[in-house]
């Protein structure tokens, strides 16, 4: 019994942990978020993936959601439409990072797109959510690097966010137009930090943590970046 709830105890404790650095990483600003001032990027959108695979896709999902309502409070933010549905992206985004190579994941960039283009302004920048079908590609084609796999979780992030943000912010088709070079930059160099952050935090789990009764913890071995 006492074994047992040692175990416990541990596996609790790694999803507190990954909860703690998630809520750190949303307090680290790395980029504006164009087209709204008061928005930004944090270190969160490069580690908030990570937990779908080291926690598995419910506790990952748990903890990230967790871990954003936390933030929520701490950073007294507005109850607005578009402050919760930015709650949404990221648990997407884990998901898919758990669940890289299983095909029902391109349903979530799909819907993306069709949300997107039925939005009368989303339908003449319909170019734009071309993009969000590297997800997808990345799923069918390119099941095994790392980095594709944070390329497809990134973008699908993005699809989310995306998706919704055109029904609740003022956007032109020539800003949507103007926007595919910087979001191709942006969210390669996002997978960038998901891959080299993973890699990171796998050899130090791996280093101190691989033997022990974890149940809840998985490490990858043999990483193939691509």
């Amino acid at each position: 019994m006492l074994n047992k709830n040692l175990l416990t105890i541990r596996n609790a404790a790694f999803v507190v942990l990954f909860i703690a650095l998630a809520v750190v990483a949303d307090h680290v600003v790395v980029a504006k978020l164009w087209g709204n001032p008061g928005q930004t990027f944090t270190l969160f959108q490069i580690l908030g993936p990570l937990p779908g695979f080291f926690l598995g896709p419910v506790l990952g999902i748990a903890a990230v959601l967790v871990s954003e309502l936390i933030n929520f409070i701490l950073l007294h933010k507005t109850a607005d439409p578009i402050t919760l549905l930015r709650l949404l992206p990221m648990l997407g985004g884990a998901y898919y990072f758990a669940m890289h190579g299983k095909k029902h994941t391109i349903l979530i960039p799909i819907l993306a797109i069709i949300l997107f283009n039925l939005h009368p302004v989303g339908a003449q920048a319909w170019m734009y959510s071309l993009i969000w079908l590297i997800p997808i590609v990345t799923t069918l084609f390119f099941k095994h690097g790392l980095f594709f796999k944070a390329l497809g979780a990134t973008f699908t992030t993005h699809a989310i966010g995306g998706s919704f943000w055109n029904y609740y912010n003022y956007m032109t088709p020539e800003m949507w137009t103007a926007l595919i070079p910087v979001t191709l930059t942006e969210r390669v160099l996002f997978a960038a930090g998901i891959t080299v952050s993973f890699i990171a935090i796998n050899a130090v789990l791996t280093r101190f943590f691989s033997n022990a009764k974890i149940e809840v913890l998985n490490l990858e071995k043999g990483i193939s970046v691509f």
